[in-house]
């Protein structure tokens, strides 16, 4: 990072509780400093909150957010997201580790207001699934309203026809993940490629109409994932149920009671006020 004049202190404990029991402390990690003394919120991503998790299966995703320091809002020092993993880079994560990523606040921000669907979960995850928080990052779930928008709605669906190409073979992607070769090995396609694609579409649904995303899904959309995970329904009815809730949201595009656009205003007012509280700048 660029800045002589920016000098870091690393805590000497192993761990923090910003960042979790997982992740070690290092000293020569600039962008892990920065997370860890800014972050105001982190929590449960991936397939626990969304209660389609197989015990014994499934890696830990978490999301996090942290305030940026000045030197990289206001100077030429640019941090965008920390990112920590159990395995090393290209090896596919297993049962037990931990995937996390934390984002700065402005780069969470904007995606969450473009409707990035897993930028939005942690706006959304229920108390018990917040493994962080600070007044900033309670406000930031309290306030949740000024990034939604029927734009969302619309990356939904843009994310739905995406995977619904690549799981009829149209384009490459998630289908092919290497770590799932078993999986395409039993059931004759990547079932949890298929079941997070449904899950997706049941997600935009509920978004438009409601305004809300529940996690976990509930009942009975709940069990009719969990057995597509393994193997009870079969590609083609992934595929039918996809393509029903990629209409669906369509039609809800132009009816939903979400507005066209985020509250942008909102939106950059807290943030310069969350930043000049963070940095006790008056």
């Amino acid at each position: 990072m660029g800045g002589k004049s920016v000098i870091y202190t690393v805590p000497t404990e192993m761990h923090t509780d910003a960042l979790g029991p997982m992740v070690p402390l290092l000293s020569n990690s600039p962008h892990q400093w920065i997370a860890s003394s800014g972050m105001m919120l982190r929590v449960l991503v991936g397939s626990g909150v969304h209660g389609t998790s197989i015990s014994g299966q499934d890696d830990r995703d978490e999301m996090g957010v942290c305030v940026e320091p000045p030197d990289t809002v206001t100077g030429l020092s640019r941090f965008e997201h920390y990112q920590y993993r159990t395995q090393p880079e290209g090896v596919c994560s297993g049962p037990g580790d931990l995937d996390l990523i934390v984002y700065g606040l402005r780069k969470y921000a904007r995606l969450a207001a473009q409707g990035n669907p897993t930028v939005l979960l942690p706006l959304f995850v229920p108390n018990e699934h917040v493994c962080y928080s600070n007044e900033l990052g309670r406000q930031l779930r309290d306030q949740r309203a000024m990034f939604l928008s029927r734009q969302a709605g619309a990356r939904f669906k843009g994310y739905l026809h995406s995977q619904r190409q690549g799981l009829m073979g149209l384009r490459s992607g998630g289908t092919r993940n290497q770590g799932r070769a078993d999986i395409r090995a039993k059931y004759g396609f990547d079932t949890k490629f298929a079941m997070h694609m449904v899950r997706l579409g049941l997600q935009g649904v509920e978004l438009l109409r409601t305004g809300e995303i529940t996690l976990p899904i509930p009942e009975p959309d709940l069990t009719w994932l969990r057995a597509l995970r393994v193997g009870d329904h079969s590609k083609g009815e992934a595929l039918a149920r996809a393509e029903e809730l990629e209409g669906e949201i369509e039609r809800l595009l132009s009816t939903s009671r979400l507005p066209e656009q985020p509250d942008f205003r909102a939106i950059n007012g807290w943030l310069a006020d969350v930043h000049r509280a963070h940095w006790r700048w008056q």
